[in-house]
């Protein structure tokens, strides 16, 4: 019997790109390879009769030019706090064959490491969000300033066929960094802040 999942909440994004990140383009990547990652933050969701409520997960990836042509090297860094069963459930959603973005990421993955339980600190506040994932991963989120001015810059981007939200706020990461199976550093490059929801059915 098919199991219903559904979850909704915050997403911070950050990756080596320049401003505006060329994937929301379908653009080549700026340097000609991908480094970056998302942490999706579930306020309120679900699969079947498990609470996903409060929890954090992330993906972390690399790939050798554009994310299109497959042979991304990733690794999943999920909350400690979850319970055995929304472990398997996050395992089971992260499969991608049941529906939200990680149909889209699976369908490139070449390598996937071990997936990293480890501890979320998380700070909600647009562009001024923060996230830390035990020494593994840090993103502190920041606007993009007039380089005439320095003032900040307010900017979206609407994008209905998005897989991963359907409206951004651009800016920069501040700090971005990664320490783990993979490691890199693209502090001061791209960044972003939006909504999410998805749903799906697992067989």
């Amino acid at each position: 019997m098919a199991t219903k999942w559904s979850m909704q909440g915050t997403l911070v994004g950050a990756c080596n790109c320049d401003w505006g990140c060329p994937c929301s383009f379908d653009a080549p990547p700026t340097q000609g390879y991908c480094e970056g990652g998302y942490v999706w933050h579930i306020e309120k969701g679900n699969f079947g009769k498990v609470s996903l409520d409060g929890l954090t997960w992330s993906w972390i990836a690399h790939s050798p030019g554009p994310l299109h042509k497959g042979n991304v090297r990733f690794l999943v860094l999920a909350d400690e706090r979850a319970t055995p069963e929304q472990r398997q459930a996050l395992a089971t959603i992260g499969e991608g064959k049941s529906g939200g973005p990680w149909t889209i990421f699976m369908a490139v993955a070449g390598y996937r490491g071990e997936t990293k339980y480890v501890p979320f600190e998380v700070t909600l506040d647009g562009l001024n969000s923060k996230v830390r994932a035990g020494n593994a991963l840090s993103i502190e989120l920041g606007p993009i300033l007039n380089p005439v001015t320095g003032e900040a810059e307010e900017l979206y981007l609407d994008k209905p066929t998005g897989f991963t939200s359907k409206r951004l706020t651009l800016g920069s990461g501040k700090v971005f960094r990664v320490s783990s199976d993979l490691a890199y550093d693209h502090s001061g490059k791209y960044g972003e802040f939006s909504r999410f929801e998805y749903s799906g059915e697992a067989a």
